[in-house]
């Protein structure tokens, strides 16, 4: 068992998706020692943008240990379409990345079919990837459904993480708390608890091995469905535009909205957050204004926004670490 895992690291979106979590993992693996990068939830609907040595690459289901030949495993609460993971493969080696090396897959992954796609795309409602997500975590808790274990293609990737996974540990989530099934805005929301909770659980980990967990937020907030997320102001276009808002698993141009502040005290007290680091500061730079929601403020400046943010998360957890970043690569 992991019985000599020594510190684990946990990087969660606190808002809607998109933001940055592929990017403070890459980071964190860039200046630390880690043993091993998980993933924990999600699949092929996940999208993470890494630059990497100058080049921007997109990850669905491969942890971003694979850019620094970290062994790097999918665990067991996520799924697995094999069509897209071997494209993604494919990918990340036209990069000259190794990822035979150094990818393995947990045995009790559960597998996205042909047939799971069309349903999710004949019958979705949300506005939700069409990848079949729903499908195969709907038939993997009516017991139901292949595993990796079933499939004899993904046989020289598999692995136990419960035996396996040893030394520094860090997981990467995906997706945010605004789309938990149990914590976000139901019905719009994932098939999988994006949460720190559910990351250790599906890699079989303890709670106590918990060392940093990294919140991920952006200084606005971002959402990609079918709600109506974004006030018709023309502002928000703006926002769109120079922050490049498009998802990186459907292409579609994201909704924005200012950053609710209770709703991500609700993030940090939920995943039990050390760390969070604010992204895209620079996007509203350009815009020139700088707003928050519950409670609604407008301020003057940027700098006046953080710190009333940083005081609102501080009053809350004395504790908290809060980084602000407008880099693509790195915090």
């Amino acid at each position: 068992m992991s019985v000599n895992v020594n510190n684990v690291d946990v990087v969660v979106g606190l808002q809607y998706g998109d933001e940055a979590k592929g990017k403070i993992t890459h980071h964190l693996i860039s200046k630390g020692h880690y043993n091993f990068v998980c993933r924990a939830s999600g699949g092929p609907n996940a999208g993470h943008t890494i630059y990497h040595r100058g080049e921007k690459i997109i990850t669905h289901h491969i942890p971003s240990g694979v850019f620094y030949g970290v062994p790097s495993i999918i665990g067991g609460g996520c799924v697995i379409d094999p069509v897209t993971l071997q494209e993604e493969m494919e990918d990340l080696e036209s990069h000259d990345l190794n990822v035979r090396e150094t990818l393995k897959i947990a045995y009790n992954c559960h597998i996205i079919t042909p047939e799971h796609v069309e349903e999710d795309r004949s019958t979705d409602k949300i506005g939700s990837t069409k990848r079949g997500i729903m499908p195969v975590y709907r038939d993997k808790y009516a017991r139901i459904g292949l595993r990796a274990e079933d499939v004899p293609a993904l046989k020289e990737f598999l692995c136990d993480p419960v035996t396996l996974l040893n030394g520094d540990v860090i997981i990467e989530g995906a997706q945010g708390l605004g789309l938990c099934p149990d914590h976000g805005d139901y019905p719009f929301v994932t098939s999988s608890p994006p949460t720190t909770a559910y990351a250790l659980h599906s890699l079989g980990l303890p709670p106590q091995g918990v060392r940093r967990v990294w919140g991920a937020a952006k200084v606005y907030e971002t959402y990609v469905g079918a709600k109506q997320f974004q006030p018709s102001d023309q502002l928000f276009k703006q926002i769109v535009e120079y922050g490049e808002e498009y998802g990186s698993t459907t292409g579609r141009a994201r909704q924005t909205n200012w950053i609710d502040l209770q709703f991500l005290l609700r993030s940090v007290y939920i995943n039990g957050i050390t760390d969070v680091v604010f992204s895209k500061t620079d996007v509203l730079g350009r815009v020139g204004v700088y707003e928050v929601l519950n409670p609604d403020y407008k301020f003057s400046s940027l700098e006046e926004m953080q710190e009333y943010i940083e005081a609102v998360l501080i009053a809350s957890s004395p504790m908290i670490n809060i980084h602000w970043s407008s880099s693509k690569e790195g915090i």
